[in-house]
């Protein structure tokens, strides 16, 4: 890995908004060799020290940070250029920028975005409700739900909806074998719930299906990934989601990320409408 830039990953929290960026900002380049070095919590001078007192002397070093301290932030990068080392706020002078626009001090503290306050336990509800209504499961109160996924197996329902429920939705997921395992009160929707079908590919879900069976050593359910079963699955499952008019979602070719983007501004969509 002599090729390999050494990424150094520096923040002053836990290091989740520096990861999110590294992630989307790598993700231009194709030829890109890389190792990654996470320093979370740094909050004093003599921590940064340490951090690059490792990375003298070495070569292809990259330093992407996130720190609100004005004043560290500032001898983090002075310290970095007399190594002569490339170093960049992840932030930039947004804050800054946000202070002036919004005519307000910004409270520079780190971890601000962790705040205990009601948001965080209405995310954290979200959360727990969401697993307790995973695959059909508690569909006695379902319409205490935001959202509610319905596709065939495999297709992504229950990352998706783990996803959102880290965004604060509250989220049901129901596994759709045919029209008489959805729920009567969906059918009817009285509740105008965001009631949203996911799907896929056939041949997608096959590869996806044997991936599944191969892990769990199942060699056994082989309708599971016979193909002209499985098109069957999604006509049928197609139809019903025509039937009730809910809208659909293809997600043979978008990441977890996307499936749930597209959601939620279907869901924004409905509340609109309701």
């Amino acid at each position: 890995m002599n090729n390999s830039y050494q990424i150094y990953l520096i923040s002053d929290s836990t290091g989740e908004t520096l990861d999110r960026i590294f992630i989307a900002l790598k993700a231009q380049f194709k030829n890109f060799s890389y190792e990654t070095n996470h320093f979370s919590f740094t909050r004093t001078e003599n921590q940064v020290l340490k951090i690059l007192t490792n990375i003298k002397n070495k070569k292809k070093i990259i330093i992407l940070y996130t720190i609100v301290d004005n004043n560290l932030s500032k001898f983090l990068d002075q310290e970095a250029k007399k190594l002569k080392v490339a170093c960049f706020n992840a932030l930039g002078d947004l804050i800054l920028s946000f202070s002036k626009q919004l005519d307000q001090e910004a409270s520079f503290k780190p971890s601000g975005q962790h705040a205990l306050n009601e948001e965080y336990y209405e995310r954290i509800e979200a959360i727990q409700f969401t697993m307790n209504h995973d695959d059909g499961n508690l569909s006695n109160d379902i319409n205490k739900s935001d959202i509610i996924l319905l596709g065939v197996s495999r297709t992504s329902k229950t990352p998706t909806s783990i996803y959102l429920a880290n965004k604060g939705f509250k989220v049901s997921n129901i596994p759709l074998v045919n029209e008489n395992s959805i729920p009567n009160s969906l059918k009817n929707n009285k509740n105008k719930i965001c009631i949203i079908g996911l799907t896929a590919e056939p041949n997608r879900l096959v590869e996806v299906r044997k991936n599944r069976m191969s892990s769990l050593k199942d060699n056994t359910s082989t309708n599971y990934v016979n193909f002209e079963k499985i098109s069957q699955e999604v006509e049928e499952a197609k139809k019903t989601f025509q039937k009730y008019k809910w809208p659909v979602i293809d997600v043979s070719r978008k990441s977890v990320e996307e499936t749930a983007a597209s959601v939620i501004k279907i869901f924004e969509i409905s509340k609109k409408n309701v």
